[in-house]
């Protein structure tokens, strides 16, 4: 894992930490409009806290929840074992890993901003080749504009163009392409696109 890469994951474990004492656990808007397109067997890249791991596995959903935060992957298996969900989470360096299934569902919010150019688009094209024919990509990223740089070191982040995620996705069905605009501290901005896609082939 690289430092600054590292450095990315305790911002994040700060932060986790924090609403696990607190028992934040409510769904964010993007994880709210990824909700219903989840289906069968999911991947959840970055999954954070898992909330929206959880509330697929709730929906009778097989869950993969993949994370470089250990207070995170504690949380999601002792809440999952409680509920008697499907849900499994593994700790992982997500700057090498590498995906080895195939899933009906691979999900992967805020996530592939946090690596270099190369190493996104890598990942992005992981996820699309393991996406069975008829299943979904549901993909969360920041784009050009964002002005907040509190949670990145330089070089390892990617701000994607602001069409460039649906771009990725040419001879896929579009089922979502949106943009978001959220204040940040300091008087900055994150700037977000989301693309929800369907894979060409039956379900």
């Amino acid at each position: 894992m690289s430092a600054a890469h590292n450095r990315s994951v305790q911002f994040f474990e700060t932060q986790f930490q924090r609403q696990v004492r607190h028992r934040e656990y409510a769904l964010n808007p993007f994880e709210t409009l990824a909700q219903p397109y989840i289906a069968g067997s999911v991947l959840d890249l970055g999954s954070g806290l898992g909330n929206l791991s959880l509330e697929a596995g709730r929906r009778g959903c097989r869950v993969l929840a993949v994370d470089g935060s250990l207070t995170a992957v504690t949380r999601i298996n002792a809440d999952a074992h409680r509920e008697g969900l499907l849900v499994h989470a593994i700790q992982v360096d997500l700057s090498s890993w590498r995906i080895d299934q195939q899933f009906d569902t691979i999900v992967a919010i805020g996530l592939l901003q946090f690596f270099g150019r190369r190493r996104a688009l890598e990942l992005l094209d992981d996820i699309q080749t393991h996406i069975t024919p008829g299943g979904r990509a549901i993909i969360t990223v920041l784009v050009e504009g964002t002005s907040y740089m509190g949670m990145f070191d330089p070089p390892d982040y990617y701000l994607f163009g602001k069409k460039e995620l649906e771009k990725c996705f040419d001879g896929w069905t579009i089922e979502v392409s949106k943009h978001d605009s959220f204040p940040a501290p300091g008087q900055t901005l994150k700037e977000f696109s989301t693309v929800i896609a369907k894979k060409p082939g039956p379900v």
